[in-house]
């Protein structure tokens, strides 16, 4: 028997099953939280075995972190052709993603389980903050381009500052203002200094 044979008669691995997955992951998240639950429960809720999961995942921060994305939209990476107008997307995006109930339940377990989880911190950072920390230093070297923003303007820093901003305002919503309207204010108060 060919090693080709071989694979075939294995079982395959599911797209259903792995979305079965994500979803028990996300509802004992809802329901329990990050310590408490456990990755037989999550292998019960889903269907499948405990090697199913461990084919997939490592650890349970990796799992967390993989269902967490699941519910993310690609990564965008606007070109409106100036810089506020990419800002500008950047912010609705965030609002479509975070502010409805399921986003800032989303969010206050993702601060808490960081805070208190390191292992958790590392993996949703390197699975989810990175690679749109690294996006978005597209967004300003563009607007370095077209002289919008001082050439020295660090993309991380603007980046971490906005996220910051959007995370506060989160927590602690504008009363006389749009989340949206407080972010842009805030980051313009924030950029001031640096635009040409």
């Amino acid at each position: 028997m060919s090693e080709t044979d071989k694979k075939q008669m294995g079982r395959p691995r599911s797209v259903q099953s792995h979305q079965a997955i994500l979803q028990a992951t996300l509802e004992m998240l809802a329901e329990v939280g990050y310590d408490r639950m456990s990755i037989d429960a999550i292998a019960s809720r889903a269907g499948v075995g405990k090697t199913t999961i461990y084919r997939r995942y490592k650890s349970k921060e990796e799992l967390v972190a993989d269902a967490i994305e699941s519910l993310r939209e690609e990564i965008v990476i606007p070109d409106t052709g100036t810089f506020w107008g990419d800002i500008d997307v950047l912010i609705e995006n965030a609002a479509k993603i975070t502010l409805n109930p399921l986003g800032k339940q989303t969010v206050a377990m993702i601060i808490s389980s960081a805070s208190s989880n390191s292992q958790f911190a590392q993996v949703y950072w390197t699975k989810y903050l990175q690679p749109r920390r690294e996006a978005f230093t597209i967004v300003i070297e563009r607007a370095k381009a077209r002289n919008e923003v001082q050439a020295n303007l660090a993309p991380g820093l603007v980046f971490d500052m906005m996220s910051g901003i959007m995370l506060y305002a989160l927590i602690f919503p504008p009363t006389t203002e749009t989340w949206e309207a407080y972010i842009r204010r805030a980051l313009n108060l924030f950029l001031r200094d640096v635009a040409v």
